[in-house]
């Protein structure tokens, strides 16, 4: 089941996102003849009505009761209840006939409750009907498959990962990916379906070959202690990556949390509540190919590009961000809306490294209503549309400006935006 947020929220969330960064696409003809116009968003996304919209923009609280259910945030089980899995080495021991054990590998194959204690060398694997929701509560295991995902969901409905309080729990593969089916698994947890993390314990994730969690569907975290070291991507929803709140320590050969479909340009969102992010990743600190809202949290972000999306709100929180690349850019990943980058509170702090870089990179529009944006570089802003300063407090290289300077490739050849607006001209990503 997909909760509406996926295309609703991130749409929803702001009427000014979409106004200004629809819109401006029209009076500037900056953006390609494909992008949409706020109407035809209206038209594309089920259950948003575009007056709703104007009446509720920038509403957190709504936003964040599409995102979670009451089920994902609580991560409560009833061990009493819930169907026992003994893990032992190289195999394993339960009764409940919903379980079945072959040599190394459990596969769960109904709606349930499971708790899972012991060692495994071999995969968990959750093969329901795609009307079941099975809940997965890890009580200090230790999973490890040389050559597959610790655990894989074939088929659910929903899958619930949850760590169970005051237990370490430790998941990893080792050099190769060896496929059992036609879906290219290729993370330590891989899910074909929704997937929540959850509970209050902490989760250790090593995955040398491949990525850390995966989901082809929803992927939402609203707790927990993640210590996750990938090869690629430590996090990543096809369709849209969730959190709430949660401990996170990422170091990913790719991005640290990552969203991306294909075959739709309305999901490939990420929506931030909370948290606390540690990041180090050789590509994107956060990437989301369409949207990225962060409402809150704390990141500490060292990449090559600290966040990236076709269009960033940031509402609020404390963002430090080392990059050798952009900070944070605003690229056409998707056709859905103009590039644009809107700050409207929080506080950002961004450090470049030396070279052709940009603090603040827009390959289309720039937003500053509110928040802190401090940027130390030799480019601190690059805007390709238009730009609006509307408050706010901004700093360039230890002293704080009334306007938006906007410079081109590296500073040379910009120009100071005056009254609140201005144009750039290169198109970088």
């Amino acid at each position: 089941m997909k909760f509406q947020y996926t295309k609703f929220l991130p749409l929803a969330l702001s009427a000014a996102m979409l106004f200004t960064g629809c819109a401006a696409q029209q009076t500037t003809n900056t953006a390609a003849d494909s992008s949409a116009t706020v109407a035809e968003l209206a038209q594309s996304v089920d259950g948003f009505s575009l007056d709703s919209a104007e009446s509720e923009e920038g509403d957190a609280s709504d936003a964040y009761e599409k995102a979670f259910s009451e089920r994902d945030l609580s991560g409560a089980y009833d061990a009493s209840e819930a169907v026992a899995v003994s893990l032992n080495g190289s195999s394993a021991s339960c009764d409940a006939g919903a379980v079945r054990i072959d040599g190394s590998t459990v596969t769960i194959t109904a709606a349930g409750t499971y708790l899972f204690s012991g060692t495994l060398e071999g995969s968990i694997i959750v093969d329901a009907t795609s009307e079941d929701k099975v809940q997965l509560v890890l009580n200090g295991v230790t999973v490890s498959s040389a050559d597959f995902a610790a655990i894989y969901v074939k088929q659910a409905d929903k899958v619930f990962v949850t760590l169970a309080d005051g237990t370490v729990n430790t998941l990893s593969n080792g050099s190769t990916f060896t496929q059992i089916d036609d879906n290219n698994v290729d993370a330590v947890i891989y899910a074909k379906d929704d997937l929540t993390l959850n509970g209050t314990g902490t989760l250790r994730i090593s995955s040398p070959a491949g990525h850390g969690v995966v989901s082809k569907d929803e992927l939402t975290v609203t707790d927990g202690v993640y210590e996750i070291t990938a090869a690629n991507h430590a996090l990543a929803g096809k369709d849209s990556i969730a959190v709430a709140d949660g401990t996170f320590t990422l170091t990913a050969g790719k991005d640290g949390l990552h969203s991306e479909n294909g075959d739709d340009e309305t999901y490939g969102n990420i929506y931030i509540a909370g948290g606390s992010f540690t990041i180090r990743s050789a590509d994107d600190g956060i990437h989301a190919n369409t949207l990225l809202t962060i409402d809150g949290g704390t990141f500490d972000i060292t990449a090559a590009e600290g966040l990236e999306a076709t269009y960033i709100q940031i509402n609020d929180g404390v963002i430090n961000i080392s990059a050798s690349d952009d900070g944070i850019n605003a690229a056409r990943k998707s056709s859905v809306c103009m590039p644009t980058i809107e700050f409207n509170g929080g506080t950002t702090t961004i450090t470049m490294g030396a070279g052709d870089t940009d603090g603040v990179d827009a390959n289309g529009n720039l937003i500053i209503n509110g928040g802190t944006i401090d940027v130390t570089g030799r480019s601190a802003f690059d805007y390709d549309g238009t730009a609006q300063y509307n408050g706010g407090t901004i700093i360039v290289n230890g002293t704080q400006v009334s306007s938006i300077p906007n410079q081109m490739m590296g500073g040379g050849m910009g120009g100071n935006m005056n009254g609140g607006f201005g144009k750039g001209g290169r198109n970088h990503g």
